[in-house]
């Protein structure tokens, strides 16, 4: 196990201490003494047989505190919007460890924080970010990996931190310069999957570091693109107006089913409230048959420049 007490990185906006080793993060100046998140290694068997008996049981989730249970792999922790414990199983692969604690923790922790944080990936183009978002398999990564390729730069994949400038302004923090990719796109894209690693448990997925093509500042988020498989055989955008708008924000939270059991209902109301006026809200209907990321980037760039960088609705 590759744990050492005192690794400080970046991400997410935060300085982050911990026991883990993350090659996927930028480390942090050593001098530097305040860290934002800790990330440790504990005992939490006991505390998680107290809350659960049954076998089947595996999140526990309230208000600042976030419990959850992956067999063979670990218990984690999250709480105060500040730490991350974790009780790894023996035998237990660092890689599925470090997924959980980028992914399900990192997520946990932007909501413990108010922060939201959006499942997709976020691209940064002309000083503006643009998160493309969609359910598992819907193209996310691919699409911003397509973008890359034609010059812009990631800015997250994955988890998208969205806050807030003194303005009322929503921003896209830095996450990691990494991606996650399919076999499929990555074929397409005339890659060799040796070169990357395969993600735990998702042997047709790879991480693809990206830090040549990364954007290491937060900027203002001008643009949802929402991507849906359809079998139909052509592409299609339209807008996305009125309560639609709260309903995609909800939908493609990551993790959404931690809002209403940590009493973040309103919370999460609230800040789509603030965003839904401020941006512009795009669906793009995808045919499963054939490959159609140039045509969905063409889709994005075109109507950005069509539509110009903010659309009220």
């Amino acid at each position: 196990m590759s744990i050492s007490l005192k690794l400080l990185y970046k991400a997410f906006g935060f300085t982050i201490k911990s026991e883990y080793v993350f090659p996927e993060l930028t480390r942090a100046d050593l001098g530097t003494e305040l860290c934002d998140i800790s990330i440790q290694v504990g005992k939490l068997e006991p505390k998680w047989q107290s809350l659960f008996q049954q076998p089947n049981q595996y999140f526990h989730v309230k208000e600042n505190l976030c419990m959850f249970h992956v067999p063979g792999t670990a218990i984690f922790l999250i709480q105060n919007g500040n730490e991350i414990n974790v009780s790894p199983y023996e035998g237990a692969a660092e890689d599925h460890i470090r997924l959980y604690l980028l992914g399900t923790c990192m997520g946990a922790i932007l909501m413990q924080r108010r922060i939201l944080p959006l499942h997709g990936s976020a691209i940064a183009i002309d000083g503006k970010a643009y998160a493309i978002v969609g359910d598992s398999g819907a193209g996310k990564s691919t699409t911003a990996s397509a973008l890359l390729k034609q010059g812009y730069e990631l800015i997250s994949d994955d988890v998208i931190p969205v806050s807030f400038n003194e303005q009322g302004i929503p921003l896209v923090t830095p996450a990691y310069p990494q991606q996650k990719l399919w076999q499929e796109s990555i074929d397409e894209f005339g890659m060799e999957s040796s070169h990357f690693r395969p993600i735990i448990d998702r042997e047709t997925k790879f991480a693809i570091p990206v830090s040549s093509q990364f954007c290491d500042m937060a900027l203002p988020l001008a643009g949802v693109f929402e991507l849906i498989k359809t079998e139909g055989e052509t592409l299609t955008l339209s807008s996305v107006t009125g309560l639609e708008r709260f309903h995609l924000l909800f939908q493609h939270t990551y993790r959404n089913f931690f809002i209403p059991r940590a009493g973040l209902m309103e919370w999460h109301f609230q800040t789509s409230a603030k965003m839904v006026n401020k941006m512009s809200f795009y669906r793009i209907q995808r045919p499963t048959s054939y490959f159609t990321t140039d045509k969905i980037t063409d889709f994005i760039l075109t109507n950005m420049e069509r539509k110009g960088e903010v659309v009220n609705g």
